[in-house]
């Protein structure tokens, strides 16, 4: 969790496991050269070149006409459902992986990417020393942090433990504190306190509604990985004791989550910010555990970067009502039981690193949660592992190699022109005033400049600073951890780079930064179907045009509407404007919560968590086309694609449902509903189409038909 997690993003960050589970990394020796070639970059990981290939953008993609044929499926009626019409081809002829819980467009075009990644990493790659080296790795890790299960610990220990969890291997457990923009001042950084994120996915999975089977797999997932390193510690056999132990860890865990409050009550930004000192914090919230003193704790981990704090520090609380459940839970429970979860959130997400033992232990936990039925190739967790570890490394050179010329001018033209259409669109909207119409302009002109991830330089400072070895793969992800976490730790006394990028460029996404009012496009997404220049405009404008409107309205949801064009949390809006967004926003949130996925059981999609995507959807899709239509006036009809009757106008709204094509496994259709801020795909195309006027002219539907609704949803 954490503020650095609160960027919005067009797309849910990981696919293939259902989680996001950056967990393994072959990446000594290939790091090594890294640090050695800052000054000559193009020496390490990209390989396009020596190859002979082009620059992937610039190249001629596969026709566009055949691509757009292969997806979709005629036979279905446009007026009716449009998502079959536009994805029926692809659903048809796409199969989701074992190793998937959920495939899509985004996610063939990371596999590719990946692919391109792969070669000169995968080198170093040497899996066979992962297996000889079975639990030694993480049987040293644990004379670290005690041994587990453990029958005893007391509570001076047990609170140094989880001091030590965060500053040493940036796992925040029980107590989320972290360094982050100060939400009312981005130009100073501020620590921030919240609860924490749990061992499953979601909250709602440790009761009854979550399905039982999954706590199941969950409790023996952790019971078998428990006795299998007492038998490699040549400890006792003792599985009564053991099952004992991990019963009373899982029950400890269901009240933690129990305690949390659920993301649909944590919309509201400015109701979660409270700001006091480490003293007040003291006062309110003492956890009367050993005389568990708060500045103590975040002394001790202030302490690995030499950073001093005191009683009059300020922090901002955001998890309040969790820190008031907290001091009776844990004065429920013995510091063993504690010591037990702290070390178990540490080796859970340490699995994926050790040998294929260790992720055997894991199938059945992996199936109830996701459907999986196989794992990753090592070479694919290893460069995911890289590129999401070292992303301004990566991503330099993958700009280097695949994206350059021409398509970067165009894709600069297509922001600047999509800025202007959601300028105009303010003009149309009868529900805001032109005070709070002229705030929103200045934070779309004025805000930090739109990034566009084209160019990136390496951060030597951060490489350097890695003490890796060659073939200790599991401690290399150790030191990542920890390097990682001292990185974000000082920054607590540095004034905020506001030039930082917030995401690499070798990534299938786009973000919007709320605290820097920033947006990045990195060039992973700037391809086919989303964008090529030697595809017609009017696909250019339905895929990457839409993901800039996207980001763009994100300043302009229900959370980015509260940050000002310096990114500071300031209340810009009329009273008037105020009222009127939430009842535009209401609408959204009714008719996204009818929306019902077979898939996920018959349940609903919550029209309050994905509110802020739902938003940037519509948005997104509207400036798009406007500004498709201004070009065409500027420049005239585009030549027709030959074996397709469609105009361009249905082929810009067949492009933008297209890139949305997508299918999941119901145990991870069940998962994404509950923590997912994004609609399922087929309802991020069918809310945002059902609720546009030009939609409906362009197809020809007849009011009162599934995508003519008699009533529609705008915010934006």
């Amino acid at each position: 969790m954490g503020k650095s997690e609160s960027q919005m993003d067009i797309v849910e960050k990981s696919t293939k496991s259902g989680k996001q589970s950056w967990s393994f990394v072959a990446l000594g020796l290939a790091v090594l050269l890294l640090v050695m070639t800052c000054a000559a970059v193009a020496l390490v990981i990209l390989y396009a070149s020596s190859r002979g290939k082009e620059p992937a953008s610039d190249s001629p993609s596969p026709p566009a006409t055949a691509r757009i044929i292969q997806n979709m499926d005629p036979a279905a009626e446009p007026c009716k459902d449009f998502y079959q019409y536009a994805c029926g081809g692809w659903l048809n002829r796409h199969v989701i992986p074992e190793t998937s819980s959920r495939y899509s467009i985004f996610d063939i075009l990371r596999d590719e990417l990946e692919i391109i990644l792969k070669d000169t990493i995968f080198d170093f790659l040497l899996s066979g020393l992962i297996e000889q080296r079975g639990s030694l790795p993480l049987l040293e890790v644990l004379t670290m942090v005690g041994d587990w299960p453990v029958a005893s610990a007391d509570w001076n220990n047990t609170k140094e433990k989880l001091s030590l969890m965060n500053s040493r291997f940036n796992k925040r457990v029980l107590i989320d504190m972290f360094v982050w923009n100060d939400d009312r001042d981005s130009n100073r950084h501020i620590i921030y306190i919240d609860q924490p994120s749990l061992g499953m996915p979601s909250r709602d999975y440790y009761f009854n509604g979550g399905n039982y089977q999954r706590v199941k797999a969950y409790l023996q997932f952790m019971i078998t990985i428990a006795k299998m390193i007492r038998e490699d510690k040549n400890m006792s056999k003792d599985d009564s004791f053991v099952q004992e132990e991990m019963a009373k860890v899982m029950q400890f865990e269901t009240e933690i989550a129990n305690a949390t409050t659920p993301a649909e009550e944590r919309h509201d930004v400015t109701l979660l910010y409270n700001k006091m000192t480490l003293k007040e914090l003291q006062e309110k919230f003492s956890l009367n555990v050993s005389e568990f003193n708060w500045t103590f704790f975040i002394q001790g981990v202030m302490s690995s970067v030499s950073v001093q704090v005191d009683p009059e520090e300020e922090v901002v609380v955001y998890g309040m009502p969790y820190l008031q459940e907290l001091k009776a839970i844990i004065s429920k429970y013995s510091a063993s039981t504690i010591q037990n979860y702290l070390i178990w959130r540490l080796i859970i997400d340490r699995v994926s690193s050790l040998s294929q033992r260790f992720k055997d232990a894991r199938a059945s936990y992996r199936k109830a949660l996701y459907g999986t039925t196989l794992e990753e190739a090592r070479w694919r967790e290893c460069v995911s592992y890289v590129n999401n570890n070292m992303e301004n490394a990566v991503g330099a050179l993958y700009v280097r190699e695949t994206f350059a010329g021409e398509s970067k001018r165009m894709v600069r033209d297509l922001i600047d022109k999509i800025r202007e259409a959601f300028i105009e669109t303010l003009d149309e909207l009868q529900w805001m005033d032109e005070t709070s119409k002229e705030k929103a302009r200045e934070k779309v002109r004025d805000g930090k400049k739109f990034q566009y991830s084209l160019t990136i330089l390496l951060d030597c400072q951060f490489l350097l600073q890695l003490n890796f070895s060659e073939h200790k793969y599991f401690e290399n992800i150790l030191e990542n951890l920890r390097v990682g976490a001292q990185k974000s730790l000082k920054k607590l006394r540095e004034r905020v780079d506001q030039d930082i990028w917030i995401i690499g460029a070798a990534v299938v996404n786009a973000f919007y930064s709320p605290n820097r009012n920033q947006i990045v496009f990195p060039a992973g997404i700037l391809q086919p179907p989303f964008f090529s220049k030697h595809q017609p405009q009017a696909l250019n404008f339905g895929g990457i045009g839409m993901v800039i409107g996207h980001e763009i309205t994100h300043g302009f949801d229900d959370n980015g509407r509260n940050f000002d064009k310096d990114g500071n949390m300031f209340d810009w809006w009329s009273n008037f404007s105020a009222l009127h967004f939430k009842e535009q926003s209401r609408c959204m949130i009714y008719q996204y919560g009818n929306y019902t996925w077979e898939l996920a059981g018959g349940e609903n999609v919550s029209g309050i968590s994905t509110l802020g995507e739902n938003i940037a959807d519509n948005g997104g899709v509207r400036q798009a086309y406007k500004a498709y239509l201004k070009w065409l006036e500027r420049e005239g009809m585009e030549p027709e694609l030959p074996g397709l009757n469609l105009s361009h106008k249905q082929l810009f709204f067949l492009n933008f449902a297209q890139v949305w094509c997508g299918s999941y496994r119901p145990e991870y259709a069940s998962q994404s509903i509950k923590t997912d801020v994004h609609s399922p795909l087929k309802y991020r195309v069918m809310g945002s189409l059902q609720n546009f006027e030009a939609f409906s002219e362009a197809f020809r539907c007849k009011k009162g038909t599934t995508m003519h609704p008699a009533e529609k949803c705008r915010v934006w």
